[in-house]
């Protein structure tokens, strides 16, 4: 088992390694729902252990894992908070629904909500890292087509997604080949009399060569396809598709109650008796949440007021 890159070729020894393709995405699908549902601490927190938990009981190699989610990190929820805090200093205000200013500069300020806010969509976004992980940590690509296609999907949709999801790693090997080569050839990438720009400009002088090499590589599998007749039948069979196992229909079960209590919560807290502001906020009462329009806070629809 090969987890340098995450995805694995070869099912593991553990007991997520062991479950069907199927259950693997049912669960995945029904873990995407939840997530997807709310914006509560109090749900979140719970779904964030489960996935870690069967991250850790999987014994995965952490370095690819943490450097994808260290990337993750800077790119999506470091810069994205501070272009946030100069367009609309008032996201706490329109998504908890109340004001408790700690810090504030002229007409830029931080209130409690608003890192309460940040806080609610970096874990959001931390628990779906966690649950993807999970899911490609113990998930080969035939397993992912077999469940996908067990879910209802066409052979053929199954295929496309499972080839996809089995040349990530193919890319990343050629990404270091050619990086290797062009480096003996003499491309600055690496140093520290290296500046960054030079270094950037470089890494996309090799986008050219990978792109041929994976449209190259594209070409041969849709040949070899066509030659074994491939699409010619409705349906097909997975060899890595196999018989329930007990572990499978207790994981089963337990997404299945999952998906009724997801449903049970949109039902019972977005429509019979929702929260008056998009996050739930443990310091403030129903009394205390004013309801404002998001467009009208950005500033520069001061402009358009004047």
């Amino acid at each position: 088992m090969n987890n340098r890159f995450v995805i694995n070729y070869n099912p593991g020894p553990t007991f997520f390694h062991k479950l069907s393709g199927f259950t693997k995405v049912f669960m995945l699908l029904v873990m995407t729902v939840a997530i997807i549902s709310t914006f509560d601490i109090r749900i979140l927190v719970p779904l964030l252990i489960i996935n870690v938990a069967i991250i850790v009981s999987m014994k995965p190699n952490y370095k690819p894992i943490i450097i994808v989610f260290s990337i993750t990190f800077v790119t999506v929820t470091l810069i994205g908070n501070i272009m946030l805090f100069f367009v609309s200093p008032q996201a706490g205000l329109n998504n908890v629904g109340a004001e408790h200013i700690i810090w504030q500069a002229g007409r830029y300020y931080i209130s409690k909500e608003f890192l309460w806010y940040i806080f609610i969509v970096f874990l959001k976004r931390t628990v779906s890292f966690a649950s993807v992980m999970a899911f490609a940590l113990s998930t080969t690509p035939s397993q992912f087509a077999s469940g996908l296609n067990k879910c209802g999907f066409s052979y053929k949709i199954s295929t496309i997604v499972s080839l996809a999801y089995r040349t990530i790693p193919d890319i990343a090997e050629d990404f270091v080949n050619i990086r290797n080569s062009m480096m003996m050839r003499g491309l600055e990438l690496e140093g520290k009399g290296v500046s960054f720009f030079t270094k950037l400009k470089n890494y996309v002088l090799l986008l050219v060569p990978l792109i041929f090499t994976a449209f190259g590589k594209v070409g041969n599998i849709a040949n070899a396809m066509d030659l074994r007749g491939y699409g010619k039948n409705k349906k097909r069979t997975y060899y890595a598709e196999t018989e329930p196992t007990k572990g499978d229909k207790i994981v089963r079960a337990l997404t299945v109650l999952l998906l009724v209590a997801t449903v049970y919560y949109v039902v019972m807290y977005r429509f019979i008796n929702p929260w008056p502001a998009k996050f739930w906020c443990p310091w403030l009462s129903r009394d205390e949440i004013v309801t404002v329009n998001a467009i009208d806070t950005l500033f520069f629809m001061k402009w358009f007021k004047k």
